[in-house]
């Protein structure tokens, strides 16, 4: 009985769903931009496999040991605009090459982390802006969820009511038993294509890096900026809308550091996640908040899964109905969505600023290659800078505290 309580407590149901749901949207929503990068550098199928397995390695180290010691849910995951923007800037590019590029970012980074200058940054956004920008980036998931029943109506609609329900009766597995749902519907529906699978384990592909000073300012800095704007800003903003207190540049310095490590494998981008971070870090991961880190030691463990795997990646992503992947995707940050939206406008002395971020935001603009994050959160700064012109600034909004609505979840 004693070693079933040791194993329940290290892996809660709700925690180990939350984490395998986290890491199939983050493989299945990015990871033929991996292939397509690998493929620009000249990568054959054997250094692609060797790019997973290394991204597989530094997201299972970054997630379980920075969640372990900090004891709140720190999910990592790949650059997925630093896969798009890899998979033109590399043309002409040779794999040694590429690779310097990809250690030159991640030094950038830890340098970041060492110095702090990116924590005292990120210390100077106000916290609505910051759920502003975290409901921005999830708007189209949970719009995904309601547009895929136009041609899915019969796997995304009992998903969503069985969630529905779930939430009535069994709050802490309505995301399981939408999962569940959905796996029923698509095997009625015939979705899978299990003849397209294929099982093979990665072998790590090790090759010297070359650091061509045109190659690190045309691909490695255009890397790191937008790994920092568009990934770390919003994954930073995700840890802190849920009402943990990490300390940000301890965050940086070791994922910059394992991407440094690791890049002479083909881990291009290592980072904060957001997206799947907020699945994590939500009420349904588990309803003690202080036992949520679970969830993200356990997608760790997943990620090790799949670098393991990750000759088998490309099958899986074939096999997999994609209805399957939005709906559920969608259903898991709901309350994310619903958390983020009720921060933002909660203030309103900065209401005016933070729907302009969520909106500048969810239009997924994309400017000099940035994301639309990065310039959404501008356009909040700049709008909340115009409109406080004159007022005087509420004591409320400037000491920065997180909102009640936020820390519940």
């Amino acid at each position: 009985m004693f070693a079933i309580a040791r194993i329940r407590s290290a892996a809660p149901l709700s925690a180990v769903v939350a984490g395998l749901i986290a890491v199939m949207v983050g493989v299945t929503s990015s990871a033929a931009l991996v292939f397509t990068a690998a493929r620009a550098a000249g990568a054959d199928a054997r250094e692609i496999s060797s790019w997973m397995l290394a991204l597989g390695v530094g997201l299972a180290c970054t997630c379980i040991g920075l969640s372990l010691r900090f004891r709140a849910p720190v999910v990592t995951a790949w650059s997925t605009p630093g896969a798009a923007l890899l998979t033109t800037g590399l043309s002409g590019v040779t794999m040694a090459q590429a690779v310097g590029a990809f250690v030159f970012s991640g030094l950038l980074i830890l340098v970041s982390g060492v110095t702090g200058w990116f924590s005292r940054l990120m210390g100077r956004i106000p916290v609505p802006l910051a759920a502003a920008l975290l409901a921005g980036v999830l708007l189209r998931f949970g719009t995904g969820l309601f547009s895929t029943m136009h041609g899915g109506f019969a796997v995304a609609f009992p998903m969503f009511v069985l969630y529905l329900l779930g939430r009535r009766l069994l709050p802490r597995y309505a995301v399981l038993l939408a999962l569940a749902a959905g796996v029923v519907a698509t095997v009625f529906t015939g979705g899978w294509q299990l003849g397209e699978l294929r099982l093979g384990l990665a072998v790590p592909v090790f090759t010297t890096p070359e650091f061509n000073w045109k190659v690190l300012v045309s691909v490695g800095t255009p890397l790191f900026v937008v790994t920092m704007a568009s990934q770390n800003l919003p994954g930073v903003a995700v840890i802190r809308g849920a009402g943990y207190d990490v300390p940000v540049s301890p965050l940086m310095t070791w994922t910059g550091a394992a991407n440094a490590v690791l890049a002479p494998f083909g881990a291009f981008g290592l980072n904060l996640a957001a997206i799947t971070a907020a699945i994590c870090t939500g009420e349904e991961a588990h309803p003690d908040r202080d036992r949520r880190f679970l969830a993200a030691v356990w997608a760790g463990f997943f990620y090790l899964c799949v670098g393991l795997l990750g000759a088998t990646v490309a099958s899986l992503l074939t096999a997999m109905p994609q209805v399957l992947v939005l709906a559920i995707a969608g259903i898991g940050l709901l309350a994310t969505i619903e958390a983020s939206l009720s921060a933002a406008l909660a203030d309103k002395a900065s209401r005016e600023a933070a729907v302009v971020t969520f909106l500048a935001t969810a239009s997924g603009v994309t400017l000099l290659g940035i994301g639309s994050a990065f310039w959404g959160l501008l356009a909040g700064l700049v709008t909340g800078a115009i409109a406080s012109v004159g007022r005087p600034r509420r004591e409320e909004s400037a000491t920065g505290a997180v909102p009640e609505e936020v820390r519940v979840h």
